[in-house]
């Protein structure tokens, strides 16, 4: 059936196809990141999985070479000042608890010798589903939440585990010795190395949240009273010790890094775009 036309009415384009058909065309939406199957999710997940783990044992590799000076490195400034209080050593019970000391040490300084080429392939699994833009962001990923977890675990180790270590110390008397199990001390110490290492991250996860304009400067000041409740929560949940001290050890940089994240939103924000 043949249309009529009116006088003045619009006319179709001669190339003109359906306008549907443009609105579906994959070419439209090149930039919306690539599209993958709940298999092809599961296949790329076990790769980077693969890949993290060839990394881990190429770390600890390297790592048990100087194992020796890393317990030094741990061990030493802890041991003096349990000599300079009470006068006794670290105490183990079992007789293979300083030869597994040493694998989880080695396993330990592994770990963080991977730890960027490991964030590195997290990257590279969550950027399939990502636009052309923010993939561009992948070394700013790498360089910052490796950057930040360096400073968390020398928080760790230079602040907070020796304050902490001081503290238990502290509580000595005449009828009562603190006698310390090594493996005690260094499953606290890791506890305490890796969650202020996570912590350390809230700032990178700000940046890019700022950059992908999902968070604002405006936003985190005004919802500061929340934060702190949740910081707190936080602290509670992941401190390795039921102690007040130990959740104020954790709750304290949070906050700094809080606020540290205000100032990188309100830097780092999206730009509005032109109207």
């Amino acid at each position: 059936m043949a249309l009529v036309t009116f006088p003045g009415s619009a006319q179709p384009a001669p190339d003109d196809d359906d306008r549907h058909v443009h609105l579906t065309d994959p070419d439209v939406f090149e930039d919306a990141g690539a599209k993958m199957s709940f298999l092809d999710h599961l296949d790329e997940l076990r790769k980077r999985l693969i890949a993290c783990v060839y990394g881990l044992v190429v770390g600890c590799a390297i790592a048990f070479i100087f194992v020796k000076r890393i317990q030094e490195f741990i061990w030493l400034p802890l041991y003096h000042d349990l000599q300079n209080t009470s006068g006794v050593k670290f105490m183990y019970t079992a007789g293979f608890e300083p030869f597994m000391l040493t694998m989880k040490i080695g396993a330990l300084a592994g770990l963080m010798l991977a730890i960027p080429f490991i964030i590195y392939q997290l990257w590279l699994f969550i950027a399939p589903g990502l636009y052309s833009h923010e993939k561009k962001m992948a070394v700013p990923f790498v360089v910052f939440c490796t950057t930040f977890f360096a400073l968390g675990a020398s928080f760790s180790h230079f602040v907070a585990f020796p304050w902490t270590w001081k503290f238990f110390l502290s509580w000595q008397t005449t009828y009562m010795e603190f006698r310390p199990s090594i493996g005690e001390a260094f499953g606290l110490y890791v506890k305490m190395l890796l969650g202020f290492g996570l912590i350390f991250q809230m700032p990178t996860v700000v940046f890019f949240l700022a950059r992908m304009g999902m968070v604002t400067a405006g936003f985190l000041l005004r919802h500061t009273k929340y934060a702190v409740l949740i910081i707190f929560i936080i602290a509670a949940v992941i401190s390795p010790g039921t102690d007040v001290v130990s959740q104020c050890l954790m709750a304290g940089p949070m906050l700094g890094l809080y606020g540290l994240s205000i100032v990188v939103a309100w830097g780092f924000a999206k730009k509005p775009e032109p109207a």
